[in-house]
């Protein structure tokens, strides 16, 4: 029986420079029984694993019925994200999982999904997004916001303009600081809600982003009446054994690597109320 501690070889068969600060790699288990054999939810995440460096949760971006590769977007932030920044095609490293908790994509089928997403930590999002739109006829209405901090803060500019393209999908970009070049609105992703025709009996909203962006959304879902357990949330804690047993990503009494990483607000509504936890 394998570990669920021990990483399995993987190979880069492709990557990619978003910016200059985020890159995605394509990869493959070299054994191609465990490929074959791997499976994983829509807002999984894995451990990606550098020998002598340690390793870093990481989410998946790609489609859950794509047997073929495993898609991660990175942003460079420490020495280990740096160096996985470094790989190239043909490179070998570490990997295990999946690890916690998706989007409930089957139980929004039928419904209007509004996903918002701040910061730079979008990459959930972003795989919920193209899922969704490649089985467009499951879901209603599509309303996504994205807000950044600064203007050059803003990914993949060309996906935001492909889904527009798409019937029945509304997108939104906005910034805290604009500068002359940016062409979108300047402010918080909440200035959007009254643009939105939000049907309290027939959405569900996915947030991905900084705690306090997620709190503020939920506050106004809250004033329009949506439930509690129809609002979703992507957490980012302090990861490090992605099975709970570190104590290090606790939120309240549940561990966001194994429990989450999407919760409920019903469920964490009671914790993210106080300071501290």
């Amino acid at each position: 029986m394998t570990s669920a501690l021990l990483p399995r070889e993987a190979v880069v068969v492709d990557r990619k420079d978003e910016t200059p600060e985020m890159f995605s790699l394509r990869l493959r288990f070299t054994d191609p029984a465990v490929q074959a054999g791997y499976r994983f939810a829509l807002g999984q995440f894995n451990m990606l694993c550098l020998p002598g460096m340690g390793e870093a949760p990481i989410s998946i971006v790609s489609d859950p019925e794509d047997r073929q590769t495993i898609d991660h977007t990175i942003r460079q932030l420490g020495s280990l994200t740096r160096n996985l920044g470094r790989l190239e095609v043909g490179d070998r490293l570490g990997l295990r999982g999946p690890y916690g908790r998706g989007w409930p994509a089957e139980s929004a089928e039928g419904t209007d999904l509004v996903i918002v997403t701040g910061g730079l930590g979008c990459a959930p999002a972003v795989s919920l997004i193209e899922f969704a739109l490649r089985r467009r006829a499951r879901y209603g209405r599509l309303y996504i916001v994205q807000g950044v901090k600064h203007a050059h803060d803003l990914l993949w500019r060309e996906r935001y303009d492909t889904w527009r393209r798409h019937p029945d999908v509304e997108v939104y970009l906005t910034a805290d600081t604009g500068d002359s070049l940016w062409p979108f609105h300047v402010g918080p992703v909440t200035q959007f809600f009254d643009r939105i025709d939000i049907d309290p009996a027939r959405c569900t909203v996915f947030l991905c982003g900084p705690e306090g962006m997620m709190k503020a959304v939920v506050r106004e879902m809250d004033r329009r009446r949506v439930p509690a357990r129809r609002i979703w949330l992507s957490m980012e804690r302090n990861m490090h054994c992605a099975l709970g047993a570190c104590g290090r990503c606790q939120l309240g009494p549940k561990f966001v690597c194994r429990d989450g990483p999407v919760f409920s607000w019903a469920e964490v509504a009671p914790y993210l109320a106080h300071r501290g936890i």
